[in-house]
């Protein structure tokens, strides 16, 4: 099961508290099934449950025993072959049947507490959410640009605005942003997929900050190792010239002491002299033999 077929069996399982709510719900799922007119009203799924709600919806609408057929590969196809259903149905949601265009009649979604139902519909109709361990995106396939409008429309009374696109010959309305999925699906009620999403948020950032300091460790090592090959190859530098010996005691100790330990850090090596120093002075110490060995 992917995380777009859970998102879709969570919200099949809602039952609608109001009337007017049911009604959006069954409004939703029609308009944006794979056809909706007088000469066709249905819907494809890959899921019974999805299939099932489409029944209900019908049933809720009018009295009707819609036809399933499930093909081959598993395809299920939901219809209303009786032309007369089909016109009360119409009839029902407030059309006439003769519109050469169909367009959204918001008069289906009465109240506030409608859009969550109407949108509920709309996802289980043509809804695609992907995995966030993958990626975030949520969009709605849509067959008709009109109808892709429409629903982009819906959402400006909502905080966020979705974005539009073609993908072969298909309109899709689409979001990208996590937090705007987190939104769509805590309005539709999807509670446990909103929880879901937002654990997987919280493991990607831990993990990015995990990696950021390992990188951060690793390049800080890497300039450490530098800097101490640097240094043990000046110091071996005075001592093949003959020069070590001229070092004060002081330079000298401490030269002794990083070709002893090539990978101490400066703190301890300061740690670790005769008379303890800070790790500024031991820096400071190694320049100077650094340039001493320069010259």
């Amino acid at each position: 099961m992917s995380f777009s077929s859970d998102v879709k069996k969570e919200l099949c399982a809602i039952e609608c508290e109001k009337d007017c709510c049911q009604r959006a719900e069954a409004y939703g799922i029609l308009y944006f099934g794979r056809a909706f007119g007088k000469d066709d009203i249905s819907i494809m799924t890959d899921y019974d449950f999805v299939a099932q709600k489409y029944k209900n919806a019908i049933k809720y609408l009018v009295p009707s025993e819609p036809e399933e057929i499930v093909s081959k590969s598993g395809k299920i196809t939901v219809s209303v072959n009786s032309r007369d259903e089909r016109m009360d149905i119409l009839n029902e949601l407030g059309y006439s049947g003769n519109e050469q265009t169909m367009r959204l009649l918001t008069t289906n979604i009465e109240d506030e507490c409608c859009f969550g139902a109407f949108l509920r519909g709309v996802f289980l109709a043509c809804g695609i959410v992907t995995d966030p361990k993958k990626e975030y995106h949520l969009e709605f396939d849509v067959t008709f640009k009109s109808k892709s409008r429409d629903l982009t429309e819906i959402f400006e009374g909502f905080p966020v605005i979705p974005k539009l696109s073609d993908r072969n010959g298909v309109n899709i309305v689409y979001f990208k942003d996590s937090s705007h999925i987190e939104d769509i699906l805590t309005v539709m009620r999807a509670h446990q997929s909103v929880l879901a999403l937002i654990n997987e948020k919280i493991y990607k950032d831990v993990r990015n900050k995990v990696n950021r300091k390992v990188n951060c460790d690793k390049a800080n090592i890497k300039k450490t190792c530098e800097a101490a090959s640097e240094q043990i190859r000046a110091i071996e530098k005075l001592i093949d010239s003959g020069k070590f010996e001229e070092l004060q005691p002081e330079l000298k100790e401490l030269a002794k002491l990083r070709l002893d330990n090539p990978e101490m850090p400066l703190s301890e090596l300061g740690a670790n002299l005769s008379t303890p120093i800070s790790r500024s002075g031991v820096n400071h110490r190694l320049k100077k033999i650094m340039e001493i060995a320069a010259k």
